[in-house]
């Protein structure tokens, strides 16, 4: 293999591979969110390096709306394809939940099943396309995000949608903050203290 070819996928294990497809047909949905993007252009960002290994766990939450019989057949294909260019990460499974609308943690089995994976270290990075497929409570989801966090090894969760991957060098500070995961109904005042006041206002 001659020394550019070996440059160039050296290289290629320094980007994370592209999720766009599950982003296809979404707009941004909040100011918070369209601030968040703009925030994460100013830096350097990270996310998990196809370089690392990682035992990766794809966490969906399902409701077929689509003209496609067979959909999540597909979007598991699609993720398996994507997970396919990076070859130091082990894919561990799918764990999915059905519903149409976000879960309580207690009504999800799947993550349920998830979590007690990421506690006996078989799964050290879970990829899912947004926040609100976890739970439609921001306290529960931050919780699990600072408890997976504090494992002796630490799992982090990749959210596609929002572009979170909650074990960057930036979110560390955040990761002790109850509000670590944006709401949708809240935001933070431009003076950077820790005060919120509700968009709707």
């Amino acid at each position: 293999m001659s020394e550019l070819a070996v440059q160039n996928e050296a290289s290629e294990q320094e980007i994370m591979p592209s999720f766009d497809f599950l982003l296809e047909g979404e707009s941004e949905k909040n100011a918070l969110l369209a601030e968040h993007h703009a925030w994460l252009k100013g830096i350097r960002r990270e996310r998990p390096l196809p370089k690392n290994h990682h035992r990766v766990a794809v966490y969906i939450r399902y409701f077929n709306q689509t003209r496609y019989e067979d959909y999540l057949s597909a979007h598991k294909k699609q993720f398996l394809d994507t997970l396919a260019l990076c070859p130091n990460w082990e894919f561990t499974g799918f764990y999915v939940d059905e519903g149409s609308s976000a879960p309580n943690m207690e009504s999800a089995p799947e993550w349920a099943r998830l979590l007690q994976d990421c506690y006996e270290g078989k799964v050290d990075l879970v990829i899912t396309q947004k926040a609100s497929n976890i739970s439609k409570k921001l306290s529960e989801l931050s919780f699990c995000a600072r408890l997976l966090a504090a494992l002796p090894k630490p799992v982090g969760i990749y959210f596609v949608s929002e572009d979170i991957y909650t074990l960057a060098s930036y979110y560390q500070e955040d990761l002790h903050d109850p509000y670590f995961l944006p709401d949708p109904g809240w935001k933070i005042l431009p003076d950077d203290e820790p005060r919120r006041e509700m968009l709707h206002d």
